[in-house]
């Protein structure tokens, strides 16, 4: 395992309803990229982007080779089969690799702005027992930000810890990423250091994007 290498995966929503908030979810997703690309130790990175279908557009990336992301939303909102097909492939491009090449740390930050409601390949208790495993067995440290819905109430029911969800406000995405960026920082820096991970965002985080 490398402790200093980390695999971040973005589950970004793209249907439709994303239009009003594109251009700053937008900014605010190439910002994450950017600053997770100057942080110090080495970053994979992979972007799934899904409305009724899903669209992996890079996978395991050199963070510093991620190219710029465009959002062009449209269509429904298939939240459990980008999440279940996510962990899938993941999980298998993890397993693929020497034991002492793979990510001392492993995360997946989701965003989305509306509820689950045209997923035909995986229901919420598959998915839930996916990330759940993820969790316990492989200390995947899952991300989950939402807008328009009771976003702890929707992370609860997929497994996702309270204290890795953020309830933020439509307008308010651009502050969602910066807090999402700030609690990854935060994680990779505990894992270089072979601390405990703390995958929590502080109070004025929570505040900040609501």
């Amino acid at each position: 395992m490398n402790r200093d290498l980390v695999d971040i995966t973005l589950v970004i929503d793209r249907s439709g309803s994303m239009e009003s908030i594109r251009t700053d979810a937008e900014g605010a997703i190439n910002a994450f990229l950017r600053e997770q690309a100057k942080a110090p130790g080495q970053a994979n990175v992979s972007l799934v982007q899904f409305n009724t279908e899903r669209e992996v557009l890079f996978n395991g990336v050199p963070i510093v080779k991620a190219p710029q992301y465009e959002l062009v939303p449209n269509g429904s909102t298939a939240l459990l089969d980008a999440l279940g097909f996510t962990i899938q492939e993941v999980g298998r491009r993890l397993a693929s690799m020497e034991e002492s090449d793979r990510p001392g740390l492993v995360i997946v930050v989701v965003m989305t702005d509306g509820q689950e409601n045209s997923s035909r390949e995986f229901n919420k208790s598959q998915v839930r027992d996916m990330i759940l495993h993820q969790q316990e067995v492989y200390q995947w440290q899952f991300t989950f930000l939402g807008a328009n819905q009771d976003a702890f109430a929707e992370a609860d029911g997929l497994g996702i810890q309270a204290a890795g969800t953020g309830n933020f406000a439509a307008r308010k995405v651009k502050e969602a990423m910066g807090a999402a960026n700030s609690k990854v920082l935060r994680m990779r820096t505990q894992s270089q250091n072979a601390e405990t991970i703390n995958n929590a965002f502080t109070e004025s985080e929570i505040a900040d994007m609501q």
